[in-house]
């Protein structure tokens, strides 16, 4: 019988390493996105607004590349041509989002700048859910919680490099964080471009030590897998929504629990600057040119690396939890440490508090980005392992296409032009998920998880 063969440590690390640099590149933007739009001119409230174009990408391309990428073979292989077409595109993305101004002879630099975001994230996405379905085809079950949770550990390690490089060109070697009116400032673009290579540096990694089974050896594991394979049928790309309407009961459990994960990550990563400048340094939001302002903005960047650096550390702990206490337990307490985190943000009295809420939503933040994925690898067929892991995305970024409309209406109408409790409102739908998670049904949960 022709089974999956078991990886070392190390060639699982290799398999993942790709996502260092496209965390490291995703870390920047999310630190740094509505600082370098609040330079070009965009106010508090319409931030959400400017940040709907990337979950709306990702809600249209993740799916067709997971299907396309689930029928591809090349030279290259089956998942790795996606992965490092969007870590060159999204490389692209991050060196001219931060030089919008370069661009104002032909349009505004900040619809530019809302531009190169879009850019970013439809690569981002590109690049992330190949990456996910490639853990899946090559690891056998066993092994599946051990990838996702070395995916977290590098997806920590270069979130953590992306958010505190910013405060570290400006503080450890001296180069300016301010700029003037409309222009980004110079270590925001030197981080931007430092991401960039890195990025592709890392991609190649994966791409040139990683080898994917072919097309008749994937053939042979569904002869002898445990899930049996749907037959096929003949619609294109119009099979996505069939493959949407029969997802399985798991999936369907699971996307409840994501929805309410990623509305309160996505309030995170548009409010927390100008909420954290506000609630806790004391300044006006809208004046996003001070230097204190920037300097508030530069200790956002490091609170997210610490929450990023959290959650590589608690990474490594999370196989061997998830193997005594069960993935769906491990995965509701993290959910729930993690609204702790949110919530404490409102109460601490100054800047450096803020570490102990960033460790509760890093250790939410590790368990979000393996545990769900550990979960569905189990009931979801190989063949289809793309399309899904695309259709699941679905269940991450109408959340934040919901939280895009609404976010910035209800804090400016009914939190007064307070972003503090958009933070708070993050910790309420964390709590949420925590307790739905309880229902889902792990297929695998009476196998092995490491």
């Amino acid at each position: 019988m022709f089974q999956k063969r078991r990886l070392s440590f190390w060639e699982i690390w290799n398999l993942s390493f790709g996502f260092l640099g496209i965390q490291m590149g995703f870390a920047l933007q999310n630190a740094n996105a509505s600082r370098i739009l609040q330079s070009f001119g965009a106010n508090v409230h319409e931030l959400s607004w400017f940040w709907i174009v990337a979950p709306l990408t990702g809600l249209i391309v993740q799916p067709i590349i997971g299907y396309y990428s689930d029928k591809t073979w090349t030279r290259l292989g089956r998942r790795r041509p996606y992965f490092l077409t969007g870590a060159l595109l999204a490389s692209l993305g991050l060196i001219l989002m931060p030089n919008a101004d370069m661009f104002t002879a032909y349009l505004p630099s900040l619809w530019v700048g809302a531009g190169m975001l879009m850019v970013m994230d439809a690569s981002f996405n590109v690049a992330m859910e190949p990456f996910r379905a490639l853990i899946a085809d090559v690891l056998p079950s066993d092994q599946r919680t051990l990838g996702y949770s070395v995916q977290t550990i590098l997806i920590g390690i270069g979130a953590v490099i992306g958010s505190w490089l910013p405060y570290a060109l400006t503080n450890w070697i001296g180069i300016s964080n301010t700029a003037a009116a409309g222009e980004g400032p110079l270590n925001l673009l030197l981080s931007f471009v430092i991401g960039a290579l890195v990025l592709v540096g890392s991609v190649a990694v994966t791409v040139f030590t990683t080898k994917e089974y072919t097309p008749e050896e994937m053939a042979l594991l569904n002869q002898t897998g445990k899930i049996k394979e749907p037959e096929r049928t003949t619609g294109g790309l119009m099979d996505i929504f069939t493959d949407f309407a029969t997802m399985p009961k798991t999936m369907k459990q699971l996307s409840w629990v994501q929805f309410f994960s990623w509305f309160g990550l996505f309030g995170l990563w548009v409010f927390a600057t100008p909420a954290i400048a506000e609630h806790i340094y004391g300044l006006d939001p809208n004046n996003s040119q001070s230097p204190a302002y920037q300097d508030a903005g530069d200790w956002v960047g490091i609170l997210f690396g610490v929450y990023n650096g959290v959650s590589a550390i608690f990474a490594f702990f999370l196989p061997a939890i998830a193997k005594k206490m069960g993935r769906k337990k491990t995965h509701s307490i993290s959910l729930a440490i993690g609204a702790l985190g949110f919530l404490s943000i409102y109460i601490m009295p100054n800047e450096n508090w803020l570490i102990l809420s960033m460790i509760g939503i890093g250790i939410a933040w590790a368990s979000i980005l393996a545990m769900p994925y550990a979960i569905l690898a189990g009931a979801i067929p190989s063949q289809k392992m793309g399309v899904y892991m695309g259709i699941f995305n679905f269940f991450i970024v109408i959340p934040q296409i919901v939280n895009a409309l609404i976010g910035g209406p209800i804090v400016k109408h009914l939190y007064n032009g307070q972003p503090i409790y958009a933070l708070v409102t993050s910790g309420v739908a964390f709590l949420i998920a925590a307790l739905l998670v309880l229902k889902v049904e792990d297929v695998d949960d009476k196998e092995p998880v490491i």
